[in-house]
């Protein structure tokens, strides 16, 4: 074997070594499979992105690829995703983030350089490698490291969302460029810059239903997508309404987009394997796991939900949701009437000055179990999910993150901030009522706007 191949064996099969002696001298920890998981995905997609961005940039060549992806030996590339993906998470789990983060950067400050028969540093490296530890290792640390402590719901959620995004977008392409060479991302980049933006807003779109899905399963199931990491709670609110798994729809969808704006057959042919499993070991094994976890509530809710057409009007059970408007802002009174004339179902429309004054200063939305109300332009994106399918994929990009940011400020630099909102006069012996309580008397106006569950 020549220097080179000795390299790229050593490159590989030392961190596997150091994974598996890691694993043999340390204890199984609980949800320590989902942990080295993700983060082995985390490190595999980005670095194969910060890959691209060095064929560009060039802080690093390699002489002699060989089998690669991206340019980068597959051996190496393997080798690097477990040394900083799977290794950190079982040797020094003990140590805090900032500690192990020091140390595998310190490691690869090292091992970089004396690896020059198979990577070749530029004089600008030092800056591809401050990019490969804050994008690669250091969210792949508290990836793991949050998904074991079952911490940060939210920014792991988002971190997975990103994964899988990068996974179906540039990595699958990029392995079948490899097997099957082409065109690439000609087909795509060479498109005038108006349609390259229409096809990227298409791909958002089909992708949409995806993410507000994994936002669901954040906000209201208390979990993640990962089936080793999976909501604490039947959801059946929001895209959920419409559809059983629009995680699956969704990026078959978008596979087949981009298949067609990539000129690429065979990722359509991904698509096809990507149903193919759905409809099959999936579907069999998410229902036996949520009829075990579920029940009855479950059993109800797949009668009325289908996996892969989607209904029209959402699906409804139990209690309404709750929406507070102020009766005394004249434009809330006619957003509350445009949604009352299109008949939402489980929903009821409260007027706000119900309400304790000052527990109120925007348009409010209460789940129907009562827990995680959100106001402003969220409530107003929950109430959409009442009325029907397009407007609640709508309502569920004005609850993105940054984007409905974006709307509340547009909407408050325009004059439809907070405001003080006067208490009912019919509150007056016995104390304010709590959130979600409706005083009786002749003041008090309550719509309800719940119809049964359309068939």
């Amino acid at each position: 074997m020549t220097e080179i191949a000795w390299a790229r064996a050593a490159a590989l099969y030392l961190p596997l070594m150091a994974a598996v002696l890691s694993g043999l001298l340390t204890a199984r920890r609980s949800r320590q499979f989902a942990a080295l998981l993700l983060s082995f995905l985390w490190a595999a997609v980005t670095l194969l992105a910060v890959q691209r961005l060095n064929q560009l940039e060039g802080w690093w060549t390699f002489p002699d690829a060989g089998v690669s992806l991206c340019g980068m030996p597959l051996e190496l590339y393997l080798g690097w995703v477990i040394l900083w993906g799977v290794v950190p998470q079982i040797a020094v789990s003990r140590l805090k983030i900032g500690w192990v983060l020091a140390i595998f950067a310190l490691v690869d400050l090292i091992l970089m350089p004396l690896c020059n028969s198979v990577v070749q540093l530029q004089p600008a490296w030092l800056l591809g490698e401050t990019l490969c530890v804050g994008l690669v290792l250091l969210p792949a640390i508290c990836l793991a490291r949050w998904t074991e402590q079952g911490i940060h719901l939210k920014a792991r959620a988002a971190l997975q969302t990103v994964t899988a995004g990068l996974l179906l977008l540039f990595v699958v392409p990029e392995i079948v460029f490899v097997l099957r060479p082409g065109d690439g991302w000609t087909p795509l980049l060479k498109l005038p810059r108006w349609q390259l933006q229409l096809s990227l807003q298409a791909v958002f779109l089909l992708a949409l239903p995806g993410v507000a899905a994994v936002m669901e399963f954040a906000t209201r199931g208390g979990g993640t997508p990962i089936p080793y990491d999976p909501p604490k709670r039947l959801v059946s609110s929001g895209i959920y309404r419409y559809l059983a798994n629009p995680m699956q729809a969704s990026c078959t969808l978008v596979m087949v987009c981009w298949a067609g704006l990539l000129h690429n057959g065979w990722l359509v042919s991904a698509a096809a394997m990507s149903v193919i499993y759905s409809a099959g070991i999936a579907d069999w094994d998410e229902r036996r796991d949520l009829r075990l976890r579920f029940g009855d509530q479950w059993q109800e809710y797949r009668a009325q939900v289908r996996n892969w057409f989607p209904r029209w009007r959402p699906f409804h059970t139990g209690t309404p949701a709750t929406l507070y408007i102020a009766a005394s802002c004249s434009p809330c009174s006619e957003l509350r009437q445009w949604l009352e004339s299109r008949n939402p179902i489980g929903l009821e429309i409260v007027d706000a000055e119900r309400l304790p004054r000052g527990t109120i200063r925007r348009m409010r939305y209460r789940p129907q179990d009562g827990s995680g109300s959100v106001d402003e332009v969220r409530a107003l994106g929950r109430a959409l999910e009442h009325l029907h399918l397009l407007w609640a994929i709508a309502g569920a990009a004005m609850r993105i993150p940054l984007i409905w940011h974006g709307i509340q400020l547009v909407m408050d630099a325009s004059g439809l901030g907070p405001r003080s909102i006067p208490a009912s006069s019919c509150i007056t012996e016995g104390g304010p009522p709590e959130e979600g309580e409706i005083p009786q008397g002749k003041a008090a106006v309550l719509v309800s706007a719940s119809t049964p569950n359309d068939r």
